[in-house]
């Protein structure tokens, strides 16, 4: 009997390594069909998922408090299990260069429990030859076993979109791959348990690696040409947001928006191809061009307010300006690597301290990566100008009234729709001066 016939049986278990927004789903859905553990350093946040609390809210509180997962923080919990997933971040550091601590420490704490005929699937995005040249090394020294042997590798990169309640661990084809070719069958088979939209079988752990860092360079390629053509038609005196629609009315036109692009995948997985690169001999034109564009957006974004303060005729140190919305992306609580930080500190260049408003956000997060401290939606009074900076579903809800009862009576108001959410002849008949990428 193979690993994959026990680990249905239950006879084996799987252990999942890392425990945000990826790892977490990952483990719940797994638990459906195997015994699970479910590990991560952080004890708070397995204190949460042992109460029940879902502070992701990926899969929802109700899904934790039923779960099988054993959470914990303590890695002795490891010795039992023998399919391992690692799930854990890959950030860039200051210098935009990969920063694999975290991967690697999760190989030194998994290969620590490694036994003979274990698996070892890395889901953390990385650039080709991680898995096999840094990864693989760990486990062997930590493990004293010997892979390809003793133990197997495999890689399958996740494709979990954080806050999207339609593309879900279960609805997306997975990408996996092995070491060898039995490698590839188990691990297949294993997240097949799971992947209602099926797998596809990479030829390598290289190629794998490697189609994972192109989907988001392309997605961050093809914004940068938006955000380029917002910086263009903004200077033409044309609504960007009405050309993409006119645009789109063609079959072919890829129809991506302008705007700031944040968080842990979009926005770093492009360093780690051009850096690899580079160690190659080449230098990236085009990925590390859309890199600059979208990495000034939020310069961008601020000195359009104050241009538009001024042409208001309103005062630019100390205006009072609401910024609604921090975290990286809509409906969703993570606020770290948020792009929306960058109009927050250019902002302060101009003697501007804005109120910041997100129900959404993780406040103990906001306050821990940026001495931010929220301002109630509903205290939100007596400014100058809002950027509406995020599209969550609370923001959407507001009505023209809303907006309107938080500035200054008697003022000119300045609105900046970095999304493009409100309908904007509304509000310029209304009397703003509004202003959208």
């Amino acid at each position: 009997m193979g690993l994959y016939e026990r680990i249905v049986k239950k006879e084996e278990k799987i252990a999942l390594i890392g425990l945000g927004y990826v790892g977490m789903p990952i483990a719940v859905a797994f638990a459906k069909k195997a015994a699970v553990i479910g590990f991560d350093l952080n004890e708070a946040k397995i204190n949460l998922y042992r109460q029940g609390i879902d502070p992701t809210n990926e899969v929802g509180d109700e899904e934790i408090r039923n779960t099988s997962v054993l959470f914990t923080s303590d890695e002795k919990n490891l010795d039992g299990a023998k399919f391992f997933v690692v799930a854990v971040p890959t950030p860039v550091n200051g210098d935009h260069t990969p920063n694999l601590a975290p991967v690697e420490s999760a190989s030194h704490v998994v290969g620590r429990h490694l036994t003979p005929g274990s698996i070892v699937v890395f889901e953390s995005t990385v650039y080709p030859g991680v898995t096999e040249e840094i990864c693989m090394p760990i486990l062997e020294q930590e493990s004293g076993l010997v892979c390809g042997r003793d133990f197997k590798i495999g890689y399958s990169p996740e494709r979990i979109n954080p806050g999207d309640k339609v593309h879900r661990l279960e609805t997306i084809m997975k990408i996996v791959s092995g070491m060898d070719e039995e490698t590839l069958d188990t691990v297949a088979r294993v997240y097949e348990l799971v992947v209602e939209a099926g797998v596809h079988r990479a030829e390598s752990i290289r190629v794998a690696e490697a189609a994972k860092v192109i989907e988001n360079s392309q997605r961050d390629i093809n914004i940068a040409f938006m955000n380029e053509l917002s910086i263009i038609f903004n200077k033409m005196g044309i609504d960007t947001k009405a050309v993409l629609e006119a645009a789109g009315t063609k079959w072919n036109f890829l129809k991506f928006q302008p705007g700031l692009v944040g968080g842990h995948c979009i926005g770093v997985d492009p360093y780690y191809l051009t850096y690899k690169a580079e160690e190659l001999g080449y230098h990236s034109q085009i990925i590390l061009s859309g890199r600059r564009i979208n990495a000034d957006m939020g310069k961008y974004v601020a000195e359009n307010l104050v241009k538009n303060l001024i042409k208001a005729d309103l005062r630019v140190r100390d205006a009072r300006v609401a910024l609604l919305g921090l975290t990286f992306k809509e409906n969703c609580p993570d606020t770290r690597n948020t792009r929306v930080i960058d109009i927050v500190n250019e902002l302060k260049e101009y003697g501007i301290d804005p109120l910041i408003a997100d129900p959404i956000a993780d406040e103990e997060e906001a306050k821990r990566e940026y001495g931010i401290e929220f301002t109630d939606l509903k205290d939100v009074r007596d400014v100058n100008a809002v950027i509406l900076a995020v599209a969550h579903d609370v923001f959407l809800n507001l009505t023209e009234s809303d907006i309107a009862a938080m500035y200054q009576e008697g003022e000119k108001k300045v609105l900046l729709d970095i999304k493009g959410l409100l309908n904007r002849k509304n509000y310029e008949e209304a009397g703003y001066r509004y202003w959208r990428l």
